[in-house]
């Protein structure tokens, strides 16, 4: 299990307390051949006004983390240790550990969409087939603002609508969600995300599928939106150029654990940690001479069923450290003694013995 004190973690950001502190969270699933760690001990902090990246290959993690988060881990997943506490605005009450939550409770509903709200990657399958995308938006207002009217909730869903850049919102609020373009049926994802002002936007892939043009318009959306709101974001992608475009900080994860965390800048012009070197090798860059393949990861991400011992990425490593890797899992510690020193988990950073407290798989 990776450990890593708050002090450290709460670093990102300037100014108040975060808005999202998740710490040594742990989501499993129980099956008959085993238990799949898809979360093993996840560790950051999400500050108002900030976009946090999440990073890295299909299989690690990342969208069990956002769906834990907001307690919608399918079954026979469940969380079985750590904390998600949602922080009040200043004055108004103490923090709220969402595990501590009934995933159905009246709570944990109120939080879903109002507090934190949730960007798909796929609208497709996320917006029911035989309503219109007008009535699901409607219906998200009222359920979180029952004293409003169905005729105001309507009048409130085109506008945010139209707040998205969907034109002639007033006949596409009737409309099904097969009516739209790919790029329209996302831009009403965020519509109907956004419809209770929430103060954490997570975007799970949120332009997964679309084209380049409407990428582009999709993620200046987002910023515009964070400006004027001043909500946080947590974006999930593998895309690091999404991450470069849009993140303040940056969470590698890899195998359900964070593996380096840092400012955007610093983590593109300084990586640490031997897997987001190699992820950043394998970005086609204008420096490369053409014709020239691109670098790739040798290996593939683990099956969840057959971890491998020690540190995670060892197998797939080419640093790695003989006796060491294989048997010790690093944790996630500072490199520097700066005000927002980058965190690695990384026997080459923080040798066995000097002093961390490492533990055996």
């Amino acid at each position: 299990m990776t450990r890593m004190v708050a002090e450290d973690v709460a670093r990102t950001g300037s100014g108040p307390a975060p808005l999202l502190t998740v710490r040594d969270l742990c989501t499993w699933y129980f099956s008959n051949e085993g238990v799949v760690h898809a979360v093993d001990g996840v560790n950051f902090d999400v500050h108002a006004g900030r976009t946090l990246g999440i990073v890295g290959e299909s299989g690690c993690g990342k969208s069990v983390t956002a769906r834990s988060i907001l307690r919608i881990v399918e079954k026979p997943g469940r969380i079985v240790r750590g904390s998600i506490h949602l922080h009040p605005p200043a004055g108004q009450g103490e923090p709220r550990d969402l595990v501590q939550l009934r995933e159905d409770g009246p709570e944990m509903r109120a939080i879903q969409g109002g507090d934190i709200a949730l960007v798909f990657q796929e609208p497709m399958t996320s917006f029911s087939p035989v309503h219109t995308v007008g009535n699901q938006i409607i219906e998200t207002i009222r359920l979180h603002d029952r004293s409003m009217t169905k005729a105001l909730a309507r009048d409130r869903a085109i506008e945010m609508l139209q707040m998205v850049g969907i034109p002639r919102a007033e006949r596409r609020v009737d409309e099904f969600a097969y009516q739209l373009s790919g790029g329209l049926r996302q831009r009403a994802m965020i519509a109907l995300a956004l419809a209770c002002n929430p103060r954490l936007l997570i975007a799970d892939e949120p332009t997964t599928a679309l084209d380049v043009t409407t990428q582009a318009q999709i993620l200046e959306l987002l910023k515009r939106l964070q400006a004027e709101r001043g909500m946080a974001i947590m974006l999930i992608t593998h895309n690091l150029g999404v991450i470069a475009e849009m993140a303040d900080d940056v969470a590698v994860m890899y195998l359900g654990r964070v593996v380096e965390h840092a400012p955007v800048r610093e983590l593109f012009r300084s990586p640490q940690h031997p897997y987001t070197r190699a992820l950043l090798r394998s970005i086609p860059s204008l420096h490369v001479p053409p014709r020239q393949a691109l670098a790739t990861i040798e290996g593939t991400v683990p099956h969840p069923l057959n971890r491998p011992s020690g540190c995670p990425f060892h197998p797939r490593c080419e640093v790695a450290i003989a006796g060491t890797c294989e048997s010790h899992v690093p944790d996630l510690l500072p490199i520097g003694t700066g005000p927002a020193p980058a965190l690695v988990s990384c026997f080459l950073h923080h040798p066995f013995g000097d002093g961390a407290r490492q533990e055996t798989n």
